[in-house]
C-alpha cells in the first residue's frame, strides 16, 4: 500500500472551528494531531471538519451540515441533563417497566410542584417505628459544580427560592480511608437513531477532601466531591492518608484498589453500564440528526454495599485541567473522541489519487435510510459512493507516511498555510465525495470491521472484555449510518482507544433501536443481560 502513494506530498490538514469559551485543551489536542484552526477571513463558511462549542447548536446548523463535518452536540441533548427533566423521565420509566431495573436513582421530588408528596413521604418515614430518619439533599435544577446544594435531615432546614429537586441522600457511601468519593464516567453517544453508546474505560474518581461525617451536614468539603468546591478547601493540597494530595484518582487506580480487597469490579462496571443504557433509553426520542455526537459526564456514587447510584448527567463535562490526573485522563479522552469520529489518515492518503481531478463538482446521489433525496437537505444524508475501510494491518506503512506528511504541515508558517486557503482536506473531501470510484477501485478495496489505527488500552480488564460485542454481532449492518459509514458494509466499531461500545450489545438490541426505538424489546434484552450477570454474582458470593 505504501508504494501506491507519494510520501513526499504534503497532506492538507483537517480544520477545526471553536466557539468562545471552549477549554484550551480542545485546541491543544487538535493542534497536536496536525489540525489547523478555522479562519473565517480566509476560508469559506463550510471549510471546516469539526465545530466544537459549549452551548447547543441551532437546528439550522444541523440541517446545513455537510458530510465531511461534525458537531459536538446533538439536538436537544441539553434537556436530558437538567435535573428535573431527568427525574421525570426516570420516574416515567420506573412506572412503565418496573422498579427492578430503575432502582438506581434515589427517590426524588421536584419542588415546589411535589411539595405535598414530599411532605407525605417525609412524615411517613418519621412515624415509622424503629426506622432511622432519612437524610435529604436539595439541588437547584439549573446549577452545576455543587452550587446551591443543601443537605438536611429536618424539614425546617429546607429553604429554596427556585425550582429544585429534593432527593434521598445516600448516607452510606463507599469510603476510602474515611473519605467520600464518586465516579465521573465519560459517555459518548455517536447516534441516537440507531442508539449507539460508548463508555470510556478511563475516568476520574473524585474525593471529598475532609472525612465523611453525618454530624456536620453543612461541611461541603466532607459531603460534596466537586473539584470546583474542594480545590478551595484547606485540605486540598495536603497529603491525606490513603488518598494522597488533591482529590482525584484515575479509574485504573480505583480498580487496583478494589482488587486488592477482592471486590468484583467486573460486576460493578456491568451494573454501571446498565445505568448508562437505561438512562439514555429514558430520554429517547430526540430529533433525528447525523454527523453530530454528544459527550456526557455521568456522576455515579457507590454505596458501602457496592451498589452504584446515578447522581446526575452532565452536559459539557468539565475539560479544565486542575491537576496532573486531569491531564492524563482528559487529553487522551479528546484524542480518542477524534478517533471515534472516524477521521482516518487513510482518507487523506486516498485523496492523493484524486488530487489532480479539478473538474467541476458534480451532483451525487444521497440516501437516508435507503431513500433518495436532493442536496437541499444535506444534514441528514450519507453518500452512497463513500469508500470502505481497509484493514489496519495493510495500511500501517501508509499511515506512517501520512504521519510524516502531517508533521510537515505542522511546521508550515501561518502565512504559508493561508496562501492556499481552499487546499485543505475539507476541500479535498468535497472533491472525493463528488468523484465516483472506478470499478477497479471499488473492487480493490477490502472490507474491515476495525477503525485503522484504533488503539487498545494497556489495561484491558475482564469486565470490558465481557462487554465487547460478540463476533456474530459484529456482522450486522446499519440502516442510517453516521460518519461516512456505508449503509451496506459498515458497522459500529467495538472499541476505539479507551472507548468501548456498550450499546447495541447484540443483534436484537440493534434491530429494536432501528426506525424508531422499540424500548420494550430493548428492556427485554437488558433483563436477559442482567439475568446472565446474576450467576456470576452468586458464584462470587459462595
Amino acid at each position: 500500500m505504501a508504494e501506491a502513494y507519494d510520501t513526499g506530498d504534503i497532506l492538507r490538514p483537517l480544520v477545526f472551528r471553536l466557539h468562545e469559551n471552549v477549554p484550551a485543551i480542545v485546541r491543544e489536542v487538535l493542534l497536536e494531531r496536525g489540525w489547523t484552526e478555522f479562519d473565517k477571513k480566509e476560508q469559506d463558511d463550510t471549510d471546516w471538519n469539526l465545530y466544537w462549542r459549549n452551548s447547543p447548536f441551532r437546528m439550522t446548523d444541523h440541517h446545513s451540515i455537510k458530510p465531511w463535518q461534525r458537531l459536538n452536540h446533538y439536538p436537544e441533548a441539553v434537556w436530558i441533563t437538567k435535573k428535573d427533566n431527568l427525574a421525570r423521565h426516570l420516574k416515567r420509566m420506573k412506572g412503565a417497566y418496573g422498579s427492578a431495573l430503575y432502582e438506581f436513582s434515589p427517590v426524588v421530588f421536584i419542588m415546589p410542584n411535589d411539595y405535598a408528596k414530599f411532605i407525605a413521604e417525609y412524615r411517613k418515614e418519621r412515624q415509622s417505628v424503629g426506622r432511622r430518619p432519612s437524610y435529604w439533599i436539595c439541588k437547584p435544577v439549573d446549577l452545576s459544580r455543587g452550587r446551591g446544594i443543601l443537605i438536611f435531615q429536618d424539614i425546617k432546614d429546607l429553604v429554596y427560592d427556585c425550582t429544585v429537586i429534593v432527593q434521598k441522600y445516600i448516607s452510606n457511601p463507599l469510603l476510602i480511608s474515611g473519605y467520600k468519593l464518586d465516579l465521573r464516567l465519560y459517555v459518548c453517544v455517536t447516534s441516537f437513531c440507531p442508539l449507539t453508546i460508548y463508555t470510556y474505560e478511563e475516568g476520574l474518581v473524585r474525593f471529598a477532601t475532609e472525612k465523611f461525617d453525618l454530624g456536620s451536614l453543612d461541611n461541603v468539603y466532607a459531603h460534596l466531591t466537586n473539584t470546583s468546591i474542594n480545590k478551595h478547601g484547606a485540605s486540598y493540597k495536603k497529603y491525606k492518608e490513603g488518598i494522597g494530595r488533591g482529590c482525584k484518582w484515575t479509574f485504573s487506580k480505583f480498580r487496583s484498589y478494589l482488587r486488592i480487597f477482592g471486590v468484583d469490579d467486573m460486576l460493578l462496571w456491568q451494573k454501571i453500564n446498565n445505568i448508562v443504557i437505561l438512562t439514555l433509553l429514558a430520554v429517547i426520542p430526540l430529533p433525528v440528526a447525523f454527523n453530530c455526537f454528544e459527550l456526557f459526564g455521568f456522576d455515579i456514587l457507590i454505596d458501602d454495599k457496592f451498589k452504584p447510584w446515578l447522581l446526575e448527567v452532565n452536559y459539557n463535562p468539565a475539560l479544565s485541567l486542575d491537576c496532573s490526573t486531569d491531564d492524563t485522563v482528559k487529553r487522551k479522552l479528546l484524542h480518542d473522541i477524534v478517533e471515534l469520529l472516524n477521521y482516518k489518515q487513510i482518507d487523506t492518503l486516498r485523496q492523493n489519487q484524486v488530487a489532480g481531478v479539478k473538474a467541476g463538482r458534480r451532483r451525487v446521489p444521497w440516501s437516508t435510510a435507503g431513500e433518495s433525496a436532493t442536496e437541499e437537505t444535506p444534514g441528514l444524508f450519507t453518500c452512497r459512493s463513500m469508500a470502505k475501510c481497509i484493514s489496519a494491518s495493510s495500511v500501517q506503512p501508509a499511515l506512517q507516511a501520512a504521519r510524516r506528511s502531517i508533521r510537515k504541515v505542522a511546521s508550515l508558517t501561518k502565512k504559508t498555510a493561508r496562501a492556499h486557503p481552499r487546499e485543505t482536506l475539507t476541500s479535498q473531501l468535497r472533491e472525493r465525495l463528488n468523484t465516483p470510484k472506478t470499478p477497479s477501485q471499488a473492487k480493490a478495496e477490502p472490507k474491515n470491521e476495525e477503525l485503522p489505527g484504533a488503539g487498545h488500552s494497556p489495561h484491558k480488564s475482564a469486565q470490558l472484555r465481557r462487554w465487547l460485542p460478540t463476533p456474530d454481532f459484529c456482522n450486522y449492518k446499519l440502516t442510517t449510518p453516521p460518519y461516512f459509514f456505508s449503509d451496506k458494509d459498515q458497522r459500529p466499531i467495538p472499541r476505539v482507544g479507551d472507548f468501548v461500545l456498550i450499546f447495541p450489545f447484540n443483534e436484537a438490541a440493534l434491530q429494536a433501536s432501528r426506525n424508531g426505538t422499540d424500548i420494550k424489546s430493548i428492556i427485554k434484552e437488558i433483563n436477559k443481560l442482567v439475568s446472565q450477570q446474576l450467576p456470576s454474582k452468586q458464584q462470587n458470593t459462595n
